[in-house]
């Protein structure tokens, strides 16, 4: 990569969980890194961690369903870090529950944050990516996407972000884009010990049940997700665009 200028990714919803650990992996892989969460301050201790390594890192809030606020934030980056040439779409909520008792607030929230805030990012982002004719977008969508009990609104969501991920690729690969989208099965974070906790049971027992259910016949960790998502952007991933990867311990349709 000697050869190559250093690339600046932008990693959304990276205060913790995937997102973090995407942020410190794209930054031992070399390029600088835009840690955004909702909350500025969050951010810092993934920042402080990059930066110890010897990375480039900057912390910045920024509600990614907010128009404004993601225009000044790409903005801001692009003048403190450089012209942003990596998206990952990794911000995420949870608002599970049955079709019946779901509200339009819990619908909405889901759609806002996964799906207006991928289309809100992409969109920021991709003028550097064509002004530099190079570029890598990878939004996070899921296994749920297949769907999945009490998720309608996240299972859309989800599914939606393919779509969005396929066409993506089809209107920026002339460009030198690609976007691809990474689809996580059972992954160790906050929001999945959150949703046992939200379910009354302990989050061990949870997570026994889930594995016993996974060909590899363990949890995913959030380093499992990194892994794929370094390569997607990488310089040697470029005939790689429109895809979906599972990354979920065994086959998926």
């Amino acid at each position: 990569m000697s050869n190559q200028p250093q690339r600046i990714a932008i990693i959304t919803g990276a205060a913790r969980g995937i997102g973090a650990a995407v942020a410190r992996r794209l930054s031992s892989d070399g390029m600088a890194v835009a840690v955004l969460d909702l909350d500025e301050k969050a951010c810092g201790a993934v920042v402080e961690e990059i930066e110890k390594a010897g990375g480039r890192a900057l912390a910045v809030g920024a509600d990614v369903s907010d128009e404004a606020a993601v225009d000044r934030a790409v903005d801001r980056i692009a003048a403190e870090l450089g012209a942003p040439t990596v998206l990952v779409n990794n911000a995420g909520v949870l608002r599970d529950n049955l079709l019946f008792k779901m509200s339009v607030d819990d619908w909405d929230t889901v759609m806002n944050v996964h799906l207006r805030g991928s289309f809100l990012m992409s969109r920021a982002v991709q003028r550097h990516m064509i002004e530099q004719k190079w570029g890598r977008i990878v939004s996070l969508s899921s296994t749920s996407a297949l769907g999945n009990r009490g998720q309608v609104n996240y299972s859309a969501a989800k599914a939606g972000l393919q779509g969005f991920t396929k066409t993506l690729a089809l209107e920026l690969g002339k460009f030198g884009v690609t976007a691809n989208s990474v689809a996580p099965g059972f992954i160790e974070t906050e929001m999945t010990a959150a949703t046992a906790a939200r379910m009354g049971v302990p989050f061990e027992d949870f997570k026994k049940a889930v594995v016993s259910t996974i060909p590899v016949a363990r949890a995913g960790q959030p380093e499992d997700i990194a892994h794929t998502i370094s390569f997607l952007v990488s310089e040697g991933a470029g005939f790689v665009s429109g895809q979906v990867i599972y990354v979920a311990g065994g086959p998926k349709n």
